[in-house]
């Protein structure tokens, strides 16, 4: 029996004017994790797809249960402030147009998620995220800072241990550790 591949998967935008917009975190994330972890047996995609046909790009890949319970997905979060990740299972898409694409491809929700904290916060932690949905795409469409970007490339190191976890050890245990 040929092993099921392990995949992970950084949602983002295609081309030049996105790669470093907030709503590419996924993919960046995913840049960043792919060199801590080049010497382990993981696949890392990175759709050429718009957010929104995410699944097309995925769907490939999941032929089985077996597929689906080794595929990760990274993406933004707005709800989550920069330099907090969250891991999930098995839940909706939350409005998020590449889940929602590729919960659609894969006909599931049945898959682990890693939310990219994005969006500034208080001294107190909580998320000041913009209101009104023309707000929040800009937003979201809007390219980090300098210091933005160190922060995600400073907290890939704990992605890709807690993708390392959830590979090894099982996403109940990276839950438990991760999400703090």
């Amino acid at each position: 029996m040929i092993p099921s591949m392990k995949i992970v998967v950084g949602l983002g935008n295609p081309g030049e004017e996105h790669i470093k917009t907030r709503h590419n975190a996924g993919r960046i994330m995913v840049e960043h994790i792919e060199k801590k972890l080049e010497d382990q047996k993981i696949k890392f995609i990175k759709p050429d797809t718009y957010m929104n046909r995410s699944g097309k790009a995925v769907a490939p890949f999941i032929k089985s249960k077996k597929d689906l319970a080794n595929l990760i997905v990274v993406y933004d979060d707005i709800d989550l402030p920069l330099g907090k990740i969250k891991i999930s299972f098995n839940r909706s898409s939350g409005g998020h147009n590449g889940l929602e694409s590729i919960i659609k491809a894969v006909k599931s929700q049945e898959f682990v998620r890693i939310r990219i904290g994005v969006s500034p916060s208080t001294p107190s932690g909580k998320t000041k995220k913009p209101k009104g949905e023309q707000a929040v795409l800009k937003f979201l469409l809007g390219e980090f800072k300098k210091p933005e970007l160190e922060t995600l490339k400073k907290l890939s190191k704990r992605v890709a241990e807690a993708v390392e976890m959830i590979f090894v050890e099982g996403k109940d245990k990276a839950m438990s550790i991760y999400n703090n």
